[in-house]
């Protein structure tokens, strides 16, 4: 650069002219936590365009409306890795509020299932065959929040096989890669698998890696909730970073856990060899959420043979008697597959129930199935099949807070609720689908020192944005877009319990999608700025 266009764009004339520039809004006074892990410091932050424009004393600068922040943290928005779905917005954005008020802005969608490609009668009742049809109905709608979309490996299987226990054909497989191509040209940001779910957990690992070299053709990822949390972890990891090496993709682990009490110190070798892989050069990441109750359905308490022909057939066998005694006896004393019950210690205490359909317990929700089975005057056993045959969430109490810590002190795990929207006025069953991001910050940084401040945000944002392609997002730095969260340090906590799972959290007093106001003075806006978040590399 020559040295008279130096001088000028360090002279004073210069200055004052950028500071004058007019801006859509000015956020000032604020303590800037901007999402690289860097100390905070005071700063005005201008948004134009959906982006962020400057930063510094901007004490002369114009804009359309100004908001004093002094005493507020201004972070970048959060990213929750496993949001489920972002198909609700459809029906009531407000379903959002749940997410917008703990200060997340981008949902990552899709855990083995998604919302698209649907076949058959579900692709009748919602409208949209393919994940591009489903893209254009989101951006049409209009959305309060921003969502990444994985495409499912259980929904394309569904698709081409049902629920049969069985190998895909060689043809079959080729259809499965052609629905994951479609949905990786749409922009789907890569493939993901619930591996301990029905049909999920009938498929081998050399189909995944199939499904899984589709996404990594056009720079998509590998996503998975492992096939085993607990007595089989350390293989289920294995075979994850298998998938990732054999396939090209880099590896996303949800919701990292060691299930059950004699694989608790597990948790050291898990993490042991996700840096053990990374330290080699294979893109491996995590994501936890802040609780020791992890959630499932009902059913996922059965050993999965059992769900091989649908929940209907499963639902009859629940109601004979003879096969009641059977899966009873499996329950009890088989070890091999994720046996959740075995994993709480045999103890149907520490085994929650939530959005109970059966009706003479609907009224015992977030209660224990014991304290369910006490106040009925009933078996337990009796009680747990009888609430399976209708469907409940169970929330067994499988884990250990040393390791919640130990998981979230790496540099690579970073957040999620594991719910997603609440869906309007429907009670989540889980306390995380709105308490997971403050309690991350009240709980874990301001009350035990776990993390620094500045450590946590980096996990909530920039980590969590890389995870999934977003580099212009999770950092609050000139042309990023602007995707922020302001919210009063002293004052956040979460409040959701297991008997009341929906009380908002709080403390988050503004949150901001795309340059827009979807939380103003801690209620929600009308606004709906939110996007679908493309992959936007081209097939290799």
């Amino acid at each position: 650069m020559p040295i008279l266009a130096l001088a000028f764009l360090l002279s004073p004339l210069a200055a004052s002219a950028a500071e004058r520039e007019h801006y859509d809004l000015l956020l000032k006074g604020g303590r800037v936590v901007d999402g690289t892990g860097a100390p905070w410091y005071h700063a005005d932050v201008a948004i134009k365009g959906g982006r962020v424009a400057a930063i510094g004393r901007l004490k002369d600068s114009d804009a359309d409306r100004t908001l004093n922040v002094a005493g507020l943290i201004v972070a970048p928005g959060f990213i929750d890795m496993m949001g489920q779905t972002g198909a609700s917005f459809l029906n009531d954005p407000r379903s959002a509020d749940n997410l917008l008020r703990q200060g997340i802005t981008t949902i990552n969608a899709g855990e083995g299932s998604s919302d698209a490609p649907l076949g058959g009668k579900e692709a009748e009742s919602a409208g949209w065959t393919t994940m591009a049809e489903y893209f254009n109905r989101l951006d049409k709608a209009g959305m309060p929040m921003n969502v990444a979309q994985t495409v499912g490996h259980t929904q394309v299987r569904r698709i081409v096989l049902g629920d049969t226990d069985r190998k895909a054909t060689a043809e079959e497989l080729e259809r499965m890669k052609g629905l994951v191509r479609e949905a990786m040209e749409a922009g789907a940001i890569g493939v993901s698998t619930a591996l301990i779910y029905p049909p999920a957990v009938y498929a081998p690992t050399e189909e995944i890696v199939e499904l899984a070299r589709v996404a990594g053709s056009f720079g998509g990822g590998y996503y998975t909730h492992m096939r085993n949390e607990g007595d089989r972890l350390l293989e289920a990891i294995d075979e994850a970073l298998e998938i990732g090496r054999a396939a090209g993709t880099p590896v996303h682990i949800f919701h990292l856990k060691a299930a059950g009490r004699a694989n608790w110190p597990k948790m050291e070798q898990a993490i042991a060899r996700i840096k053990a892989a990374r330290g080699g050069g294979q893109q491996v990441g995590a994501d936890i959420y802040p609780y020791i109750n992890n959630g499932l359905g009902i059913t996922a308490l059965i050993h999965p043979r059992h769900s091989a022909e649908g929940f209907q057939a499963l639902k009859k066998k629940l109601a004979d008697p003879a096969a009641r005694a059977r899966i009873k006896h499996e329950i009890e004393t088989e070890a091999g597959w994720e046996n959740w019950y075995r994993h709480v210690g045999s103890d149907w205490d520490k085994i929650v129930l939530v959005q109970i359909n059966a009706k003479p317990y609907a009224q015992h929700n977030g209660e224990s199935l014991a304290a369910i089975a006490r106040a009925a005057g009933k078996d337990p056993w009796d009680v747990f099949f009888e609430i399976a045959q209708e469907g409940a969430a169970a929330l067994p109490q499988s884990m250990t807070e040393a390791n919640v810590i130990r998981a979230m002190r790496e540099e690579f795990v970073s957040f999620c609720t594991d719910m997603g929207p609440a869906g309007g006025p429907d009670v989540l069953g889980h306390p995380r689908g709105y308490g997971a991001f403050p309690r991350i910050i009240a709980h874990y940084v301001r009350d035990l020192g776990i993390l620094s401040l500045e450590q946590a945000i980096h996990r909530m944002t920039a980590v969590a944005a890389n995870e999934l392609r977003l580099y212009d997002r999770g950092r609050i730095t000139p042309g990023a877009a602007a995707d922020l969260v302001l919210f009063d340090l002293d004052r956040t906590r979460d409040r959701s319990t297991f008997a009341a799972p929906n009380l908002p959290a709080e403390g988050i007093t503004h949150v901001l999608v795309n340059g827009l106001l979807v939380i103003e003075a801690g209620k929600p806006t009308a606004a709906r700025p939110g996007r679908v978040l493309r992959l936007k590399e081209s097939p290799q």
